[in-house]
């Protein structure tokens, strides 16, 4: 069954809007929205709220392949992909034209862009979802998932997480990363309302809503999490909350130490998790029961999925239906669809006696800064490409900050953090930077970025 005929059995599933205040059942958005009954390839620019959500069943229902992409990506980069892929529908609510395109307005709040021309470029039936690898970057690089990818992952996420029919869920994380649009297929499937947001838990406006909708279940990073610590969520009783989900990275121990007394305190569940794009979301879970002596494991694999170790290097390999069929960047890339259930995580692991695992490091040069994965090469290269002649070594420090080092005395900080608020919409909390003499080099005369994390520190 289709991951959109699962969605639409749910007939109590209704979605509700915190800004316009529109509120409508799944039932009404069947169809909702005259799209051309053949293949081709859709971008989605989403910003979680209820318009996008609309957009975004319709071509879940449609035989057209949709690439979710996140409103807030730059307008370079937006332009770029759309150059590269060359979609015959876009749905971006931040703009009034496109070149080459024509708009058709299917609603009162909502207008899709329609290419003049359409392009006959063969997409694979098998592709039904393009997640970007990076949310941020708009680097032309996507996953390729299938409608069976996505059933598959949902519907073992429904196999432990406990999501009932009354559920009220807001979807506080952009559906365009994989850990957002995982919750937003469960609680589709099973939930009762979908808070349609793209307010975060900083905003006043936020906890307002909290209130309002009695919202029965949060799901955060572990940025996210530290927050909440730091505005005293866990000091105080929520009626209406009956449980909690954390992917994205790891949790500090004093976060885990607070977050284990408020559940048993008050009888929430916490379930830590670990997910890949790859894979379709969530593959890894820490059952509840477990938090306290295994707080730093992600758990066993999901219902379906199973877990080893590679011999030589200890990187982490799932195996599961759930698995992409290949990367694709650029068009042609869209011809094929190759099935297979292993993924090479990239991250190196270890596992104990009773089959628990533990994520070590990792292989790529990849971080997880509030949730989203940010290729720390393409950072250094948008760099570059704005100052020019300026070299940039960039790391992560335990997915919570962008550390940068570079050798030129007359740059300032704001500089360099102006580029990546405009580029990548990186807050600036998040970055820090240092100036030094010399880049640490290894025996082989490679960069040495251990060493070069460790320099910016604190």
């Amino acid at each position: 069954m289709r991951l959109y005929d699962l969605i639409q059995q749910n007939k109590n599933l209704r979605f509700i809007d915190t800004v316009s205040g529109k509120s409508s059942m799944v039932t009404e958005f069947h169809k909702s929205i005259a799209i051309e009954n053949s293949q081709g390839l859709g971008f989605v620019y989403s910003d979680n709220q209820i318009d996008s959500i609309e957009v975004f069943l319709n071509f879940l229902e449609s035989n057209f392949t949709i690439s979710l992409l996140n409103a807030q990506l730059n307008i370079q980069f937006k332009q770029s992909l759309e150059d590269i892929y060359q979609p015959y529908y876009i749905y971006d609510a931040s703009r009034t034209e496109i070149k080459g395109y024509k708009k058709c307005s299917v609603s009162e709040s909502i207008t899709l862009f329609k290419r003049k021309t359409k392009q006959e470029n063969p997409i694979n039936k098998d592709i039904k979802l393009l997640l970007s690898t990076s949310g941020t970057t708009g680097n032309p690089k996507f996953v390729k998932l299938s409608d069976n990818n996505l059933v598959k992952n949902a519907m073992s996420i429904l196999d432990y997480m406990p999501i009932k029919s009354d559920d009220v869920v807001p979807l506080n994380i952009p559906i365009t990363y994989v850990y957002g649009l995982s919750i937003f297929t469960t609680n589709c499937i099973k939930a009762n309302t979908i808070v349609c947001t793209n307010k975060d838990i900083l905003q006043k406006d936020f906890w307002e809503d909290f209130k309002t909708y009695k919202f029965s279940t949060l799901s955060g990073v572990p940025y996210a999490y530290e927050m909440l610590n730091r505005i005293g969520f866990f000091k105080k009783e929520h009626e209406f909350l009956q449980y909690m989900t954390q992917a994205g990275g790891k949790l500090s121990k004093k976060l885990i130490s607070v977050i284990i007394a408020y559940s048993k305190k008050h009888k929430i569940p916490f379930y830590t998790q670990y997910g890949q794009t790859e894979a379709a979301g969530r593959i890894a879970f820490l059952h509840p029961n477990d938090l306290l002596n295994r707080k730093y494991s992600i758990g066993k694999p999901i219902k379906g999925g199973r877990f080893e170790l590679k011999e030589d290097t200890n990187e982490l390999i799932y195996y599961g239906e759930n698995v992409f069929g290949g990367y694709a960047q650029g068009l042609d890339d869209l011809a094929s669809f190759n099935t297979s259930n292993k993924l090479f995580t990239g991250d190196i692991a270890k596992k104990d006696e009773d089959g628990y695992y533990y994520i070590v490091g990792r292989i790529k040069r990849i971080i997880k800064l509030f949730g989203t994965r940010i290729n720390l090469d393409e950072v250094e290269l948008i760099l570059k490409n704005n100052l020019v002649g300026e070299t940039f070594i960039c790391t992560g420090i335990e997915d919570k900050y962008l550390s940068i080092v570079h050798l030129n005395k007359k740059l300032t900080d704001d500089s360099i953090k102006k580029i990546l608020r405009e580029k990548l919409n990186l807050h600036s909390s998040s970055i820090m930077i240092k100036c030094i003499d010399k880049i640490p080099l290894t025996a082989n005369g490679k960069i040495d970025y251990q060493k070069t994390r460790e320099l910016t520190i604190i």
